[in-house]
């Protein structure tokens, strides 16, 4: 059932950046506090609780969420009844650590489809031989027969993380379509191994480009060096939990730091992003990684963040509900437990408002009518609706 509507204002923290810096009020340069010109008051709505939920999606045309958790159950909210019901037809998944279930997508140009059967894409960690594991991503199709069923039928593994290594983290296995729906990008995490994101014989570390079928795309860079090089769109990323396309067409991605140095990236063809061989952050340890510099030879990034903000997800709002808010960027905190709103500013990004959740932030997306919808992290996460005050 739906539950009662909460009434919060969210009070944001303003922090002004340039590219190559951050400033914030728990350490790292001296904060900067100004009355922010942004402040929102949401409405929140909670619709439930999730077993470690991870993302979710709107069927396209339809007033359903679906909302994957992490040990391997999807499940669906129809939003204006409350109703809930779970998906049949998953795949068998690896769970533990980072990994489990992980996105779902679906296409937008669906929407126009009369039936209840859409396009479904999932990513999430399959088991290799012996103690290696890693990202996948499938292709099948989502049948609702009634309001309260759904299953997947026809589904297939389109592509496959590669190599699979040991160690259950940095999976990434975030999605994006381009806005022509010609492509399908995915982003392939350096599975803490940190070399292998320099090394374009494999696809850690990588954002690769797909054709809708999982096939490399014709024109990737590396295309004459054959697979899976021919998959590969740029590398040289960490740990890339945000992909997503701005309105402008251009594809951007968020990706964790070490010890510092979240950084918010736009992602062009065949460009090297430094890890791990420059990075602003440190490693664990203390042990220094070189900052970014001119020269240096990397793809530099637009904002980054220390100390880190940890994104789960980001997305670019394109809706009119939020007045102001067109165009800017979203990231779900989970470190932070917060709402970031970046604002995009050519090339370069800065930081306007961040808005107070109180609980670690999984994912945030933005609904057929504008309204937000964000995931808690964890067990007992919380489906929240956002709207205006």
């Amino acid at each position: 059932m739906r539950k009662s509507v909460l009434i919060a204002t969210l009070s944001p923290v303003v922090l002004l950046a340039s590219c190559g810096s951050a400033y914030s009020t728990d350490g790292g340069a001296e904060a900067v506090s100004t009355p922010s010109p942004t402040a929102l008051d949401f409405a929140i709505t909670a619709h439930g609780e999730f077993n470690e939920p991870w993302a979710s999606a709107f069927l396209p045309g339809t007033d359903r969420l679906f909302i994957t958790e992490k040990p391997g159950t999807l499940k669906f909210v129809n939003t204006k009844d409350g109703t809930v019901g779970t998906v049949t037809g998953l795949p068998e998944v690896d769970y533990g650590g980072q990994g489990g279930l992980g996105e779902i997508a679906f296409l937008p140009s669906e929407a126009r489809l009369g039936s209840a059967n859409r396009t479904i894409y999932l990513s999430w960690v399959e088991a290799g031989e012996g103690d290696t594991r890693g990202a996948v991503v499938g292709r099948g199709q989502m049948i609702c027969p009634t309001t309260r069923t759904c299953q997947i039928s026809d589904f297939e593994v389109i592509w496959r993380q590669t190599p699979k290594v040991e160690g259950r983290g940095h999976y990434s296995h975030r999605i994006a379509f381009s806005p022509d729906e010609q492509y399908l990008f995915i982003t392939s995490g350096d599975r803490q191994k940190q070399d292998p994101a320099q090394d374009t014989s494999n696809t850690l570390g990588t954002v690769v480009r797909l054709n809708l079928d999982g096939t490399p795309a014709a024109g990737n860079p590396l295309a004459d060096q054959g697979s899976p090089s021919d998959q590969i769109w740029s590398w040289g990323h960490r740990n890339l939990l945000g992909i997503d396309f701005d309105a402008d067409g251009r594809l951007w991605e968020i990706e964790h730091g070490a010890a510092g140095g979240d950084e918010l990236n736009l992602v062009r063809k065949g460009q090297n992003y430094g890890w791990p061989l420059r990075s602003d952050g440190d490693h664990y340890d203390g042990d220094n990684i070189p900052d970014h510099t001119p020269d240096d030879g990397f793809a530099k990034f637009a904002i980054n963040w220390t100390p880190v903000i940890a994104p789960g997800n980001m997305t670019f709002y394109s809706g009119d509900l939020f007045p102001g808010m067109k165009g800017d960027l979203l990231i779900s905190g989970l470190k932070t437990q917060a709402l970031i709103r970046v604002a995009i500013e050519g090339e370069t990004a800065r930081e306007v408002a961040r808005y107070d959740m109180g609980n670690r932030i999984r994912s945030v997306i933005e609904g057929p009518d504008g309204a937000l919808w964000v995931l808690e992290d964890g067990e007992g996460g919380r489906l929240l609706e956002l709207r205006p005050k």
